[in-house]
């Protein structure tokens, strides 16, 4: 009883807080939540017209399909591979290009900097690809540049299976690195500045501040961002891969999300598309539990 009325004691003294609070939570119940029901599916050999309650059973076919199917090991594989590479190329990024503004003095040009690379975050995706495929084509600026400093001819990179994933993550490194540094110098703004006078007058040059002053202040912040990034290890975006993809590239590019496209939106077959998203869903929630778990055994920073 003591519970319910300290919330209904908190709940008159920020009625307006929790009134505030209802879109959010029903953001969430809706466009989260409620088309968690869609799971069955899975489950179901899915017919439209029958719907969830009428589609027959299946049980595990779906999933027995998937890991005995000819492509399940190569969309596996592309996916985790991808996923590593923008793991190790593109979370240290932003941390790296938000030490180096840190260390700008002049406000008027780290805001100029700051301004110019937040800019290719907010460009469309299909713009975005637009712009790669004119770059990375035969004659485009980046093959051109690619041809000169190899000594071969310019030639259609996003046509070469070797150089799709390089192509993958460079330009989302490109795209996301301004957007992606503002959470880490927000944090860097909370670094107690009396640690780098201290340091100063004990004679620590700029790289030992950095390395035991500013890299400790924001390492919950850092601990955090990895372990969201672990819990999406497989959600390589499919709007991307479809967009710069060719059945050329498809041993290097085709991922577990195009696969679920293909089969969902091409073949109709949704209870074999639902199926791929439930393990993919299981397999990045257990990176999630994982890390989470690791982090709070070997430091004071987790989630939950």
């Amino acid at each position: 009883m003591s519970f319910f009325r300290n919330v209904a004691t908190d709940f008159r003294r920020n009625k307006v807080l929790y009134f505030l609070c209802i879109p959010i939570l029903a953001w969430y119940a809706i466009f989260c939540y409620a088309p968690m029901v869609g799971v069955v599916m899975a489950f179901q050999n899915f017919n439209p017209v029958k719907g969830i309650s009428g589609s027959p059973w299946v049980g595990f076919k779906h999933f027995v399909d998937f890991f005995t199917g000819n492509y399940a090991w190569r969309v596996i594989r592309n996916t985790f591979v991808i996923s590593f590479y923008d793991l190790v190329f593109n979370f240290p990024a932003p941390i790296i290009f938000a030490l180096l503004l840190n260390e700008v003095k002049n406000k008027y040009y780290k805001k100029v900097v700051q301004t110019i690379s937040y800019m290719p975050y907010f460009i469309s995706m299909v713009v975005m690809c637009g712009i790669i495929v004119d770059f990375t084509k035969s004659g485009g600026l980046i093959s051109s540049i690619v041809a000169m400093l190899t000594g071969t001819e310019a030639r259609n990179l996003l046509g070469d299976a070797s150089c799709y994933r390089a192509i993958y993550i460079g330009t989302n490194i490109w795209q996301g690195v301004g957007y992606g540094s503002i959470i880490y110098l927000a944090a860097l703004s909370s670094v107690d500045q009396e640690l780098y006078e201290a340091a100063t007058i004990d004679g620590a040059g700029r790289w030992k501040q950095t390395v035991h002053i500013t890299l400790p202040g924001i390492s919950s912040t850092i601990i955090i961002m990895l372990i969201m990034k672990m819990g999406m290890m497989l959600a390589v975006g499919s709007e991307k891969t479809l967009l710069l993809y060719s059945p050329a590239t498809y041993e290097t590019a085709d991922v577990i999300s195009t696969l679920v496209y293909r089969k969902g939106f091409e073949d109709y077959n949704y209870g074999f598309s639902t199926a791929v998203g439930l393990f993919n869903s299981v397999v990045n929630t257990t990176f999630l539990l994982i890390t989470n778990w690791l982090s709070r055994k070997y430091s004071e920073t987790s989630l939950f």
